[in-house]
């Protein structure tokens, strides 16, 4: 299996990055958060986990090993698969989805596209024993550009099924959480948007 990849970025997409490795360019899903840290022409290093299919051989790319550790053990409950394992990622970050399992917090659960209660229930069951405490060690990448945040979680929004008029809104309502910081977080700002269209 391939851990992970390391290279120039060639391109970045609404849900992959193109990394060249070896002179080949390796296609690799990744959340927004995981593409927020990547810039290209830059070298950047992708933990991956690879799913095999019949019919396919996919890369899914993430920040860090934390993150690929637990798309990987999310997987092993029922019902869940790579999609909705990297969309958990992509609305909740490691810590918070430890303690939301942890805590038995079902709400915060669903609020990840595809999860509805039966699936956060069968989650907690299945995982609560596996997935550990939360580490505290975890952080959004910070952006370089302070308004170059607002493309990519649109971006992030639509890549994960909603649609762009959607998008804008979401964006919109957590402008005021950016302007608050100096250098905003995209994967927090990113779940404060799906939480905003949670409750839409």
């Amino acid at each position: 299996m391939i851990a992970f990849v390391r290279g120039p970025v060639a391109a970045i997409g609404v849900d992959s990055a193109v990394i060249e490795v070896g002179g080949v360019g390796l296609q690799v899903f990744c959340h927004p958060g995981t593409l927020a840290g990547l810039r290209p022409g830059q070298e950047a290093r992708v933990a991956t986990s690879m799913v095999v299919r019949e019919d396919s051989l996919t890369l899914y790319g993430f920040s860090d090993d934390d993150e690929k550790n637990l798309f990987e053990l999310l997987q092993t409950a029922s019902g869940v698969g790579p999609k909705l394992a990297q969309a958990a990622l992509a609305v909740l970050s490691p810590d918070q989805l430890r303690q939301a399992v942890a805590s038995e917090d079902l709400a915060m659960l669903v609020k990840v596209p595809g999860i509805g209660k039966k699936g956060a229930q069968r989650i907690v069951l299945e995982l609560k024993d596996k997935i550990g405490a939360p580490s505290k060690t975890v952080t959004g990448r910070p952006l370089q550009a302070t308004e170059a945040w607002r493309e990519q979680v649109h971006a992030g929004l639509v890549g994960l099924g909603w649609s762009a008029r959607d998008a804008e809104d979401a964006v919109t309502a957590v402008s005021p959480l950016a302007a608050d910081s100096p250098n905003p977080s995209v994967p927090d700002l990113l779940r404060a948007a799906l939480r905003v269209l949670s409750k839409a």
